[in-house]
């Protein structure tokens, strides 16, 4: 289906064609005509698969359509994501998608100055895409009202939970009076995400694109059984002898994201690490090396396993499995993206068995292993089985936010795209 069959508006479809896109995805198909009916929405689709634009397009066209109250500018629709990265992401689409509406929209979040945030504010904006975090600083401060907003955005919802945002969400939501519509976007949803749907949203509509828990089909999948000591040179031995030019590895530690980079380094492949500890200068120039090729690896924590949007990756590696099942489809979701095709490897040493299972079990099937010869595992050393779940990650509840954080701490995201019949992102 294309974006004009969709009931979009004339300058909706002409931001469209100039970011190259015509044929809308499943989601976008589905999603649209039931925002621009007003419904409240429970949406869920594999990563990669346009949930930005399935609600930013409509969003946009609902405000171009109703009203304002006179006077003063007032946010109207209010986004939250529960990352910088992601932020910024959502917010160069809402950008693009109405640079011919003549709305204003800011995007705010944590680990930079809060001072230019205020000015824009105080401006005048229609929307706002913010982290739970930096946005209840601003409702402290009173820099920001959202009595009158008229459309709530909830970004990779179970994210946000699984961050320890629901306070903050639930301090959010008592400041916002009236009737809206409510719009919750995520690549899965747990329980706990549809009590929160409940209590949040009216008579909702729920859309489900695929199968919950499924990878793309076009991300073709193999683990590499390799002992521990030896994954590092394993993995510049891939990327060698593969020729691979761009290469995102995820690593379930900061410190060892640090490490792995420095390493590459030596091994002379160009590399940079992205965590929840660098500055928000280091995660960006990072990013923006990573995209235009000056550098060949980037070296992330699970910071980069959602939003992070770039052209045509081709490589993802598992250095280390998550200890979410669920986030093995995040972190893999990086590649694959707009119908392209993907590679992801995953190097999987005795220690992990068990995470691997729980994500075979998840996805119900396995993934191929293939043993690299002169790699082979050492049978005699002993497992020494790592836990899985949440309650073994250290969930950074400040991420995006500056309260309680030095510059340095907290998380994620970034933006493009790309393709043949491209999609909207």
């Amino acid at each position: 289906m294309l974006f004009s069959e969709l009931g979009l508006s004339a300058e909706l479809l002409r931001a469209t064609t100039k970011q190259g896109y015509e044929e809308a995805t499943p989601i976008q198909q589905q999603a649209i005509p039931l925002i621009l009916e007003g419904r409240d929405l429970l949406a869920g689709a594999q990563t990669g698969t346009g949930k930005t634009a399935g609600f930013t397009l409509p969003l946009l066209q609902r405000l171009q359509m109703s009203q304002p109250q006179e006077g003063r500018r007032h946010v109207r629709a209010l986004i939250l994501v529960p990352t910088r990265e992601l932020a910024a992401q959502v917010a160069e689409s809402v950008r693009n998608y109405g640079r011919y509406l003549p709305f204003k929209s800011e995007v705010i979040f944590g680990g930079v100055s809060i001072n230019p945030q205020i000015s824009k504010l105080r401006r005048g904006v229609d929307i706002v895409i913010a982290t739970p975090g930096r946005l209840l600083d601003h409702m402290q401060r009173g820099t920001i009202r959202l009595e009158q907003v008229e459309t709530l955005v909830l970004d990779e919802a179970d994210r946000m939970l699984d961050m320890g945002f629901i306070r903050d969400i639930q301090k959010i939501l008592r400041v916002m009076r009236g009737s809206r519509q409510n719009l919750l976007f995520s690549a899965t949803f747990s329980r706990e995400i549809k009590q929160l749907a409940n209590q949040l949203l009216n008579a909702p509509m729920e859309i489900q694109v695929a199968r919950q828990n499924t990878t793309a089909e076009q991300i073709s999948q193999v683990v590499h059984p390799v002992d521990k000591n030896r994954k590092r040179e394993l993995l510049s031995h891939m990327i060698g002898a593969g020729n691979w030019r761009q290469v995102l590895v995820f690593t379930r530690t900061k410190h060892l994201a640090n490490r792995l980079a420095q390493q590459l380094e030596r091994d002379g492949l160009s590399a940079a690490a992205i965590h929840g500890n660098k500055s928000q200068g280091a995660r960006t120039r990072a990013l923006a090396d990573f995209k235009s090729g000056a550098i060949r690896v980037l070296v992330a924590t699970d910071i980069a396993a959602r939003g992070l949007d770039i052209v045509q990756l081709p490589h993802v590696v598992n250095f280390e499995l998550p200890n979410v099942a669920e986030d093995y489809i995040h972190r893999i979701g990086r590649t694959g993206r707009a119908g392209l095709e993907g590679e992801a490897v995953s190097l999987v040493c005795v220690d992990e068995k068990k995470l691997l299972s729980d994500i075979e079990h998840l996805l119900k099937r396995d993934i191929e292993k293939v043993v690299i010869p002169g790699y082979e595992p050492d049978d005699s050393i002993r497992a020494v089985p790592i836990k899985n779940g949440r309650n073994n990650r250290r969930p950074n509840r400040n991420a995006g936010s500056r309260r309680n954080a030095r510059p340095q701490a907290r998380n994620r995201r970034g933006n493009q795209r790309s393709g043949r019949p491209r999609r909207a992102a």
